[in-house]
């Protein structure tokens, strides 16, 4: 046993567990908590961000790009409530984030002291936790801190992942008491979840059945590190690969049987060649809207006649949005492996040379999407394309170089135009998709993978929302580098605005707020005023080099692109259910035709 105060508890343990950074503020309700990394044996290095929803945006990157979780730390009040975007995003997304906060002392509990909501609970903010979290944990002794402390890691890092929260009281911080750090390796399960060998063989002879077989690869296939038993699969067999948002990176895109991405932004190839599947294999994927079109049948998925291999994790996602011919609850890697060791090399060469028709239709619909978006990528127009500073970057950037993609024009753009070579290279919030969350994670990108380059792809109204956070990357010196489309406003909203209202309001950045000159802040000059290399590109023939040099430096940078507000953002190759207002007739038909083929409420 060993005297420590609570504080020295958190800090001792995340030592221990292998954690390398937690971000955080510090305020008067986590300072002592914050003291405890200051400690000699405490081996946890702190990172200042300037807003607390960035410092977990910043811990949910550091898990995506590297498969380990981080921490993150606020005081009470709007602090703590400042993270509550950051760990729904990560909630989602169903990424491992540790987040602790201070609260009230125990025996100021519910007294109305500085920064407690105790109107209808005793600190109610816990509360608040429960439902974006995948555990909150609150500390009444200092005894109780290690074993919530390898509580937290037990949960955040089996079965699904996802982020955990622990409130620990100022009293409990500064408190000490006779404790032992709990031994993790002997708190959490060895090895992985194995699929049953019935389910198997059901997949194997399904499987092998098909004419057209896809493979559908979602954020889950990445966590479970199955991308190489993923592609071999789909080697033996002769299935088309193609991904969800958060499944980008499942496959390098430049292989063959890679048809593209799914959904309302997907490719047309991605849609139209898993549309056209007779059997699907879904790995890792919750089928949300945006992957699905919304459920229309025939536009990404047609289920029935399709059969559905579903292969999850989570056993909640079997068969909720779509019916099931095999449902597999195990871990995708394992599963993957499992379904190619049944295949023989007979069976193999057979379902090759059954599926070279439907090989060469993958190939036509391949040639297809890249005839609909060379125009719009190679365009050298000023301003920019959406999607030819896209084009240059990928001609610059390593091949195993990071990219975080914000939301909007540019998440769409770079799921459609942007191809990636391996998985925990692209990296977005594909689910919350909140504004602000793309810089904050590609800090906590590079501060995982310090040897990768790290590029942060967002528009002007993403970054507007994290731009504080230049200090944070100049201060640690973090060089990532931030590539923004200045388009003057929420274009991707702007476009939705027309096309569903025939109109807009609020998405344009302009100097009366309706229609008159576009307004934008000067980016490249208050990147400079933090003390970043910063560089504003006009025209095709400078971008090239400004994206060399500030890749080059090896400090915080930004590129600021100026993008066209007309400039055609992601081809809608999908379908997404928005509604009109009824006095909007133009799209009243459309909306109708589209909304009667969805099978998520009334599946035939």
């Amino acid at each position: 046993m060993t005297k420590m105060t609570g504080s020295e508890v958190v800090a001792q343990a995340l030592t221990e567990y292998g954690v390398e950074y937690i971000a955080g503020i510090p305020g008067h309700g986590n300072w002592a908590l914050v003291d405890a990394f200051l400690q000699d044996d405490c081996k946890v290095k702190f990172i200042q961000v300037m807003h607390e929803q960035s410092a977990i945006h910043m811990a949910d990157g550091y898990y995506r790009a590297s498969g380990k979780p981080m921490a993150a730390t606020t005081s009470v009040g709007p602090g703590a409530t400042n993270t509550v975007i950051g760990l729904a995003t990560a909630y989602a997304d169903s990424t491992s984030v540790f987040y602790i906060n201070g609260s009230p002392s125990t025996h100021m509990k519910g007294h109305g002291v500085m920064q407690e909501i105790e109107r209808q609970q005793e600190n109610a903010f816990p509360r608040i936790m429960e439902e974006v979290t995948k555990r909150s944990y609150s500390a009444i002794r200092v005894e109780e801190v290690p074993f919530i402390m390898h509580r937290m890691f037990n949960t955040m890092t089996t079965g699904r992942p996802g982020p955990v929260h622990m409130e620990l009281p100022m009293d409990l911080q500064c408190e000490v008491a006779d404790v032992d750090i709990h031994d993790l390796t002997k708190r959490i399960p060895i090895g992985v979840s194995h699929p049953d060998p019935k389910a198997i063989t059901c997949a194997v002879e399904l499987l092998l059945s098909a004419e057209r077989p896809v493979i559908v690869a979602g954020g889950g296939a990445i966590t479970a590190n199955a991308s190489h038993a993923l592609t071999k699969l789909a080697e033996r067999v002769g299935a088309a690969v193609s991904f969800t948002w958060n499944g980008k990176g499942a496959i390098n895109e430049e292989h063959e049987l890679c048809v593209g991405a799914i959904g309302q932004t997907g490719t047309s190839s991605g849609n139209e060649i898993t549309a056209g599947a007779d059997v699907v294999i879904s790995v890792g994927c919750r089928f949300t809207d945006w992957s699905a079109s919304s459920y229309a049948k025939g536009v990404t998925f047609s289920f029935p006649p399709a059969k559905l291999i579903h292969i999850d994790m989570d056993p909640h996602e079997i068969g909720k949005n779509y019916p099931t011919e095999v449902g597999i609850v195990a871990d995708a890697k394992v599963t993957l492996e499992a379904i190619m060791e049944r295949i023989t090399d007979l069976q193999s060469i057979n379902a090759l040379k059954k599926h070279q028709p439907f090989l060469v239709n993958v190939q036509t619909a391949k040639d297809k999407w890249e005839a609909m978006l060379a125009p719009r990528r190679d365009s050298t127009e000023s301003p920019f394309t959406s999607q030819h500073p896209l084009k240059i970057l990928r001609e610059v950037l390593d091949r195993d170089g990071i990219v975080t993609a914000g939301s909007g024009n540019t998440q769409g753009a770079v799921k459609q135009t942007f191809p990636v070579y391996q998985p925990r290279t692209h990296l977005t919030s594909g689910s919350f998709s909140p504004m602000g969350w793309a810089y904050p994670a590609a800090l906590g990108a590079k501060l995982a993978c310090p040897d990768q380059q790290v590029v942060a792809i967002l528009g002007d109204g993403d970054f507007m929302m994290c731009a504080p956070e230049m200090g944070g990357a100049v201060m640690h010196n973090i060089p990532v580098v931030a590539m923004v489309q200045n388009n003057s406003g929420y274009m991707s909203i702007r476009g939705g605005q027309r096309k569903f209202m025939g109109r807009h309001v609020g998405s344009e950045f302009n100097t009366d707020g309706g229609n008159g000159e576009p307004y934008t802040a000067d980016i490249t000059k208050m990147a400079k005023s933090f003390g970043m290399h910063a560089v504003r590109v006009t025209e095709s023939k400078n971008l090239r080099a400004a994206l060399e040099e500030a890749l080059a430096l090896g400090k915080p940078a930004l590129i600021e692109v100026i993008t066209s507000r007309d400039a055609a953002g992601p081809f809608a190759s999908g379908w997404w259910d928005f509604p009109s207002p009824a006095y909007y007739e133009k799209e009243q038909e459309a909306y109708a035709e589209m909304r009667a083929k969805e099978q998520h409420m009334y599946p035939p």
